[in-house]
């Protein structure tokens, strides 16, 4: 887990996808993914490829902070959504800063193309839900290397996203891989963002699962609690 800012994980970022030497990894992480990554070694494997994971919950920033001093103290989250368009703004009307965007409905992929009308967009697509069939990893492949991308923002859920990255990131074209998680719902305005106190105060996740109970209860009834464990148990052991 990176201590980092919006402001120097986006130039991390932006430096990294003009050198254009390899595929980089990147992940806003959050209660749930380091969660099911400490549970599960298949996933805790996955997010080990990662070359960049920010703190995205207020949860783990007061967990970092409380093993820094002072002056290394963080005093917000890197939330993915907005990571997202801090780069997006860095980079608009540069062609050598252009942008893919792999996951989510057409419908959903038509309306981000509206809104960031000002970037440049190589290129979107919405892969098939379910099981691919053969040949759709090389075909999204061949996709992002003709769009000579150099910011690939995958929306396709967690952990799916992470794992995809994970899985192929040695074959991938020299870009920065981004795990965007609802980011891409959030910016095409199909799923309403908390309020801003509400995430300062850490109970986004209350937020989300109030609006989308039956889809929500699950991830954060187990991931939440497993979260409080594992903190409790290094604090005890520590």
């Amino acid at each position: 887990m990176a201590v980092t800012n919006y402001v120097e994980a986006a130039a991390w970022c932006r430096e990294r996808a003009m050198l254009g030497d390899r595929p980089y990894a990147v992940s806003a992480a959050n209660t749930h993914l380091l969660s099911h990554a400490r549970h599960d070694q298949a996933y805790g494997a996955v997010m080990r490829k990662f070359d960049l994971i920010c703190p995205d919950g207020m949860p783990l920033v007061w967990s970092l902070n409380a093993q820094l001093a002072d002056p290394e103290k963080l005093s917000d989250r890197v939330y993915g959504p907005s990571l997202m368009l801090e780069i997006l703004k860095a980079t608009e009307g540069q062609a050598d800063h252009a942008h893919f965007f792999l996951g989510g409905s057409q419908n959903t992929l038509d309306k981000l193309q509206k809104r960031f009308s000002k970037n440049h967009l190589a290129g979107v697509y919405s892969p098939p839900f379910g099981t691919w069939p053969d040949g759709e990893h090389e075909k999204i492949k061949t996709l992002i290397r003709e769009s000579g991308a150099k910011y690939v923002w995958v929306g396709l859920g967690c952990p799916k996203q992470e794992t995809w990255i994970a899985e192929h990131l040695q074959s991938l074209p020299p870009a920065i891989y981004f795990g965007i998680g609802a980011a891409f719902a959030f910016h095409a305005g199909e799923v309403k963002q908390a309020p801003r106190f509400i995430q300062k105060l850490g109970l986004e996740w209350l937020y989300r699962l109030c609006a989308e109970p039956r889809r929500l209860f699950k991830r954060y009834a187990v991931h939440n609690s497993l979260f409080l464990y594992y903190s409790v148990k290094d604090h005890v052991s520590g």
